[in-house]
């Protein structure tokens, strides 16, 4: 007879058997097809069926205007500029200072004297059902004169030939819509534990393989970065048609989709730096802003995503360790095998893996945001930059 399997190693088996790998390719459907939003406002051009050019122009021939809403934006502005002027394929800089109550105003003044590129526009007040940026954006786009429009925030540096490299992109996939996500600055703890966890879950609700799939529904794009062939951003509506859209980004990538018109989606590593938030407070107040709708639109469920990155398994084993110690040998085992998968994510996401230190923090900030993000959504109401806005809870 062969000797009986103690209790505690045929637990332990189980247990290995059940962990999951927190970024392993689910073997499920693919995530649902996010829904282009329903309009926020009634003056909203009608969107046409959109028909690529027979034949595309060569990648020097295409003039861009750049545009940038820019609100308490006096720290980041002139970077962004300047980054941006030295592009030979970039014929104009638009700024629109979107009621900015810092001295934002005084610097593009500054800028606009030595700067002939630049274009500053006082942004008007903002109607109602408007996001600000994207009513920035869309008072931009009225006076731009490129062929292609480069949307980009007031705190991206553009790096040396990234807009020569995004129209060779657009050429060579055939795009239309080209975005990248730009390469994160990161300057403390707290944004080297949050952000890199919070790319690594987007690029698995939102991968770029399934983004550049023409056959398939789901649809991205960061609005840090996103070129659009002029044609097709009034195809599409514009920013009119996604004006009280949180995620303005995702909203015109879904009304693109839906249109026809061909998306590129990739990593902008060579392409531009961010660094999004230089306090905790504005991290906060920015995660917890997005974090629900990136979930709702990727068609992921609150409780499915707390699920699946919450090391539980681990965990519970830990708590077992003063009833018996292979449990806490265990859960250390099955805790160096998440931080390990969570270090490959990085790698493969082109984000420091240096960050794999902050893996537990990442984890406490993420679902913590993820919590107060469904609270804020539930209530109704999100803030940004000292404006409220009224938010759908559905």
């Amino acid at each position: 007879m062969h000797p009986a399997i103690p209790f505690y190693q045929r637990f332990a088996a189980l247990l290995l058997i059940m962990t999951p790998d927190p970024d392993a390719p689910s073997q499920t459907a693919s995530p649902a097809a996010p829904k282009a939003p329903a309009s926020a406002t009634s003056a909203v051009p009608a969107a046409t069926a959109f028909a690529p050019a027979a034949s595309a122009p060569a990648v020097s021939a295409p003039a861009v205007s750049a545009i940038i809403p820019a609100r308490n934006e006096e720290a980041t502005i002139a970077r962004a500029v300047a980054s941006l002027a030295t592009q030979p394929e970039i014929a104009e800089i638009i700024v629109v200072n979107d009621e900015s109550t810092d001295h934002t105003a005084a610097v593009l003044a500054q800028l606009s004297a030595a700067e002939p590129k630049l274009r500053v526009l006082a942004g008007g007040p903002l109607p109602a059902g408007w996001i600000g940026k994207n009513h920035a954006c869309w008072q931009g786009a009225q006076h731009a004169t490129g062929r292609w429009l480069l949307f980009t925030d007031a705190d991206a540096v553009h790096l040396p030939g990234s807009t020569a490299r995004a129209l060779a992109d657009a050429e060579a996939a055939g795009a239309s819509l080209v975005s990248y996500s730009p390469e994160q600055e990161m300057h403390t703890w707290w944004e080297r534990a949050l952000i890199p966890f919070v790319y690594c879950r987007l690029a698995h609700l939102y991968p770029y393989a399934l983004v550049n799939d023409r056959r398939s529904p789901v649809a991205a794009a960061n609005g840090q970065y996103l070129l659009i062939r002029r044609e097709a951003y009034h195809a599409i509506g514009g920013h009119a048609a996604v004006s009280g859209e949180v995620l303005e980004d995702v909203a015109l990538a879904c009304r693109a989709r839906a249109q026809g018109v061909p998306l590129h989606f990739a990593s902008g590593a060579q392409i531009a730096r961010v660094r999004m938030y230089g306090s905790f407070r504005a991290m906060w107040e920015g995660w917890t802003k997005n974090l629900c709708p990136l979930l709702r639109m990727a068609g992921h469920g609150m409780t499915r995503e707390l699920l699946w990155v919450i090391p539980w398994i681990p965990l519970l084993c830990l708590a077992l360790a003063p009833l018996q110690p292979v449990f806490g040998a265990l859960g250390i085992l099955l805790l160096a095998g998440r931080h390990a998968s969570y270090a490959a994510t990085l790698r493969r996401n082109r984000l420091p893996v240096s960050s794999v230190v902050y893996y537990l923090a990442g984890v406490a900030l993420y679902c913590a945001a993820l919590l107060v993000s469904d609270a804020r959504y539930a209530r109704g109401k999100v803030t940004w930059k000292g404006r409220e806005y009224p938010v759908g809870t559905s």
